[in-house]
């Protein structure tokens, strides 16, 4: 509420919350811009902020496909827990997004209604990665057999076999960390080109190219946030 209110007095001022990393970014016109507005949430508000620099949002894939049995089974007396799956991880095709769900049960060996179990019990895994936590933005999973028992398997059941079926065929796939790229143009005299493309390459830049302009030279590059 006191940084809507800042925000509302102040037109470059900003504020955003990043629902990947947790965090409430405010943006302004520089440093000084930013301190005084902690100062002022302080102040005015007696609001305390702990201030640091913003998270950067990594993702996580695999990089190889891993077929996987996972067998989930429970028993504390009364009815039990029982399922049993398997499935083949792989990376999703390309341009797809979110989880790429097949299903090739054969024979009802996996009955109908627990199907979107495990394909539900995988969207809910996605979300914390193997490597570090952080989500998949896609994944092509195919449930390839199973079996059930008439008693004791449920929806629940094959909920969490997918889950555990994800951690454990996912460390297997070679999973690796994705980083954000940006995408930059920069514009130098041409004197100073080569400063700038040191500074890039400090930062782990990618020169894509460049070209001459009228006020000099433009550097097309990518470069990671982190």
């Amino acid at each position: 509420l006191s940084l809507a209110k800042l925000a509302q007095e102040d037109p470059s001022f900003r504020v955003s919350y990043n629902e990947e990393t947790g965090q409430t970014i405010i943006a302004g016109m520089g440093e000084l811009h930013l301190e005084i507005i902690v100062d002022r949430l302080l102040r005015e508000f007696k609001v305390g902020a702990n201030v640091g620099k913003p998270q950067v949002a990594y993702k996580e894939a695999i990089t190889q496909p891993c077929q996987h049995r996972e067998l989930f089974k429970k028993q504390s007396g009364g009815r039990g827990k029982f399922a049993d799956i398997t499935v083949l991880v792989e990376p999703a095709d390309e341009g797809v997004t979110g989880l790429q769900f097949i299903d090739k049960v054969k024979g009802g060996n996996v009955p109908k209604e627990f199907i979107p179990s495990v394909e539900k019990g995988f969207k809910e895994a996605m979300k914390n990665g193997v490597l570090a936590g952080y989500q998949l933005d896609s994944l092509k999973v195919t449930l390839l057999d199973g079996s059930y028992h008439d008693v004791d398997s449920d929806s629940l059941s094959f909920e969490i076999a997918a889950k555990q079926a994800f951690k454990e065929a996912c460390r297997k796939a070679a999973p690796i960390l994705l980083e954000p790229i940006m995408k930059l143009e920069v514009v130098s005299p041409e004197d100073h080109v080569g400063d700038v493309i040191g500074d890039l390459n400090k930062r782990r830049g990618q020169i894509e190219g460049m070209e001459m302009r009228a006020n000099g030279r433009v550097i097309k590059a990518k470069v990671p946030l982190s």
